[in-house]
């Protein structure tokens, strides 16, 4: 995973790093862990999302939570043409859009967004572009 994050100062910061996709308690939901940088180095984020389909909504219930940040997020997720979009509200009371575009077998475009109010514009302040390296 190659992670771009945009600060407010217009200032860009560049990582590697890793995720690892499961499917969890007997399929009934999927689990992934995002580390970064890429291990051996000291993580600055390390966290995980936990997705369970709710079919009542027709979308995901998602849970995100970074201890080592004291980070945590809620969610709805759904797909929107050929990408899935997540919207909830941040651990700052923020409001979030996480979005998964360019999605293929091996590869995927994560955008995270973020605003105040309903009113403001989406900011974008993560990008991660992430590739299968074992099948």
């Amino acid at each position: 995973m190659d992670t771009v994050h945009y600060l407010d100062d217009g200032t860009i910061q560049k990582w590697n790093g890793e995720c690892h996709f499961g499917w969890v308690l007997e399929g009934r939901a999927i689990q992934d862990v995002w580390i970064r940088p890429k291990r051996p180095a000291p993580s600055t984020m390390y966290g995980t999302t936990l997705r369970i389909f709710d079919p009542g909504i027709d979308g995901w219930h998602i849970i995100w939570n970074d201890p080592l940040n004291r980070d945590h997020s809620r969610q709805i997720g759904r797909a929107e043409g050929k990408d899935i979009v997540q919207l909830g509200t941040d651990s700052r009371g923020l409001k979030t859009r996480w979005r998964f575009t360019e999605i293929t077998a091996n590869s995927f475009h994560w955008i995270g967004e973020e605003r105040s109010s309903e009113s403001d514009p989406w900011q974008i302040t993560y990008e991660h572009l992430v590739r299968r390296t074992n099948p």
